[in-house]
């Protein structure tokens, strides 16, 4: 039989015929083999998924038991993509709901919507949120104002607008304030340069250099999909910063537990505001929100000039939902207790798998 296999392909198939036909015979082999392990643990009652989650909880032990599953997992992965087999199961689909005479727009999402339900932004709003640079861009591409800013990588300016100092230096592709200290505004160009060395030689990623906005720090959750809805604003307060302390809610501010930044910076919700200006913050916060593509909820992080515009610092998908954090302070501030909050992104994640 292999030798009539062999006869056939030199005597009948061109050159990329045989390469064609021999990356899909061996891609379904492989796949054969994934198969045959998930086959096994099914028949074993092995829940892979949560095997891999528990294994995680209970240490080493179980984390070798499940080991050859997360292996065959991630190869089964890696073939279904090489192989284009997604593909053609999408355009199947597509075939099969075409032919009923349905909208086939949602096919596109099955492979993703095959696997376990998940809340918060997909793929493509945490891609565009992850590199602040190209969030900006496109934020400027739909009319929403953002501190000007320039993006650098080793020497190499990739993107810059015209800069005046002082200027905020942290890494292009971090959240969390990580890499945001109070030395990242710089006012020199020797500050500048000491400043962009360190960030490449500690995160060896873009670097984003961006004008200072002096100004409140203002916070805005917005919830929703279809029609979203911004919360009341949160503002944190950084007035009680030393002096000479820039006005920033650097590391020091988020993590340093004990030292005065941290004790002496609290958010609460911002009474004082005229209500065309809390409107306007909520009205940016859902523009900003809609145009990265975002879904459930999120948070959009703001600095309100002193006479009254909105300077847009950064979108944060999937916030932090603790309890005491000022989504949820927001929250409650609209009339949700935190279970009617963490209900309703539930539900309006469930709401995309039919739940």
């Amino acid at each position: 039989a292999i030798a009539g296999m062999v006869y056939y392909f030199h005597n009948y198939l061109t050159k990329p015929e045989i390469e064609l036909v021999s990356q899909v015979v061996s891609n379904l082999m492989l796949f054969s083999i994934i198969v045959i392990f998930i086959g096994m643990a099914l028949k074993k009652r092995a829940n892979v998924y949560e095997a891999f989650i528990e294994g995680a909880k209970g240490g080493i032990q179980t984390s070798i038991t499940i080991i050859p599953y997360l292996v065959g997992m991630l190869v089964a992965i890696s073939v279904l993509r090489n192989s284009g087999i997604f593909g053609f199961v999408v355009q199947f689909f597509t075939w099969v709901f075409a032919g009923f005479g349905l909208n086939t727009d949602f096919v596109g999402a099955l492979p993703t919507a095959l696997m376990k339900p998940l809340s918060g932004s997909g793929s493509r709003g945490l891609l565009y949120c992850q590199d602040k640079a190209v969030a900006k861009k496109i934020l400027e591409f739909h009319g929403i104002h953002t501190p000007v800013f320039a993006r650098s990588y080793r020497g190499r300016l990739d993107f810059s607008h015209e800069l005046e100092f002082p200027v905020i230096v942290k890494p292009a592709r971090e959240d969390g304030s990580i890499g945001i200290e109070f030395n990242a505004v710089v006012s020199s160009i020797r500050e500048l340069m000491e400043r962009i060395d360190w960030l490449h030689a500690n995160f060896d990623s873009p670097v984003l250099i961006e004008e200072y906005v002096v100004g409140r720090e203002m916070y805005v959750g917005v919830l929703g999909n279809d029609n979203p809805v911004a919360l009341p604003v949160v503002e944190l307060d950084l007035s009680k910063l030393p002096e000479g302390t820039p006005r920033i809610a650097g590391a020091e501010v988020k993590w340093g537990k004990g030292t005065a930044a941290y004790k002496d910076t609290k958010s609460a919700i911002a009474e004082d505001l005229p209500e065309e200006t809390a409107t306007l913050l909520q009205t940016t916060a859902v523009a900003v929100f809609q145009a990265l593509e975002l879904r459930d909820y999120a948070r959009i992080d703001m600095r309100l000039r002193p006479d009254g515009r909105v300077a847009v610092i950064e979108a944060n998908p999937n916030p932090w939902l603790a309890s005491k954090a000022e989504f949820a302070m927001a929250a409650r501030k609209s009339g949700r207790t935190y279970t009617q909050l963490i209900g309703e992104i539930t539900d309006l994640a469930m709401a995309r798998y039919g739940g």
